[in-house]
């Protein structure tokens, strides 16, 4: 890899957003109707690649159910509102109606309220119910708090999310999560992250996880880079994960890891450039908080906005674009990215003549840097 000079005492690696970014057609075109879009994590079949980052402003247990049965998943926050509150309704009230000023007091207020186990069983059986893959998400700081009940209500994917998350916490005043062998001791299928480097996802990779989370700092409600001062752009974290996905199919002996872009995935042209650099599936936030659904009422945050101690992320508001199934699927309502995610999704891949996810990651990117 080709570094540039930063100074006599620092050199660094050029890296590329999205934005950096485009895919370039090939020889043939397809017809729209041919392309598929499907894709399966372990045993769980997906008819799109979309899976909803777990944050209270996009994600209530009846909009996880909704993207189920549109074939995608919802994941939920098991640290989030619903596992706090029997009904959050005056909550999400409260943060939509804050003032700038006030937010930040006003969601460390609400969000003081303990998690619950029993709520954390309900919301997981509620998906169970009706009948779509039920999936829910915890911090790594409290996945040893509650992930036996996470796993006893019956959950069928479980997430570990964190701004990052890597196979070796060292910790001197605590035991840490001890990451492989925690997931060999589970019988359901975990996907980690964010990570953004190759060696980080090897890692990750080794502990058994299902699938990784590549991505951190780049979402539209995050302040990492301006708080911590950590960002990789996307499109080079992606194909770098990609290429630790490669090497470990090779050492493992073909053991396949999913790749899933997270943060940063704001309109269409965005997950069709993440799957172009290696990503299978695709975590959307921002671009599904703005359905009439969305419980955020027209608002996005994530839990870095109400940290206790030091807050790396805001209360953005992002509007209202449409129903959900009309955000996914179409039609558009404007020519800005924001509807139909899913239409031009398969358009591109029909436009550069490739008729499915993986054929699709093959494609040639140019740089526009």
């Amino acid at each position: 890899m080709s570094e540039i000079e930063i100074g006599r005492n620092k050199r660094g690696r050029r890296s590329y957003s999205l934005d950096d970014v485009a895919v370039v057609p090939s020889r043939r075109t397809r017809d729209p109707e041919d392309v598929s879009t499907a894709w399966q994590v372990d045993a769980y079949h997906f008819d799109i690649p979309i899976f909803a980052a777990p944050m209270d402003s996009l994600m209530s247990p009846e909009t996880a159910i909704e993207l189920g049965r549109l074939g995608g998943l919802g994941v939920l926050d098991l640290e989030g509102l619903w596992t706090r509150y029997e009904d959050p309704s005056a909550q999400f009230a409260r943060i939509a109606d804050a003032s700038d000023d006030e937010v930040v007091a006003v969601m460390r207020e609400i969000y003081d309220e303990p998690v619950k186990a029993e709520l954390i069983r309900d919301r997981i059986q509620q998906l169970r119910d009706a009948g779509v893959t039920a999936a829910g998400a915890l911090s790594p700081q409290r996945t040893q708090e509650h992930w036996r009940t996470v796993v006893d209500a019956g959950v069928d994917l479980f997430f570990i999310r964190g701004t990052t998350v890597s196979a070796e916490h060292v910790s001197s005043g605590r035991e840490p999560l001890n990451l492989k062998r925690f997931i060999y001791e589970l019988d359901v299928p975990v996907i980690v992250g964010g990570c953004a480097t190759y060696t980080a996802a090897l890692h990750l990779m080794r502990t058994g996880a299902a699938g990784v989370l590549v991505g951190f700092g780049g979402g539209a409600s995050q302040t990492t880079e301006e708080t911590l001062g950590i960002s990789v752009p996307l499109a080079s974290a992606v194909a770098d994960v990609a290429a630790a996905r490669r090497d470990y199919m090779d050492e493992s002996g073909g053991r396949y890891v999913h790749v899933i872009a997270d943060g940063g995935l704001g309109r269409s042209g965005d997950l069709v450039k993440a799957i172009a650099c290696g990503a299978d599936g695709l975590m959307v936030g921002a671009a599904l908080a703005r359905a009439e659904e969305a419980p955020g009422r027209g608002h996005h945050w994530g839990s870095e906005a109400h940290h206790p101690t030091l807050t790396r992320g805001h209360r953005v508001s992002v509007g209202t674009a449409a129903p959900l199934e009309q955000i996914l699927f179409g039609p558009s309502r404007a020519a800005d990215g924001t509807t139909n995610l899913v239409g031009a999704l398969r358009h591109a891949m029909a436009t550069t003549g490739y008729l499915d996810l993986k054929e699709f990651q093959r494609i040639e990117v140019v740089t526009t840097a």
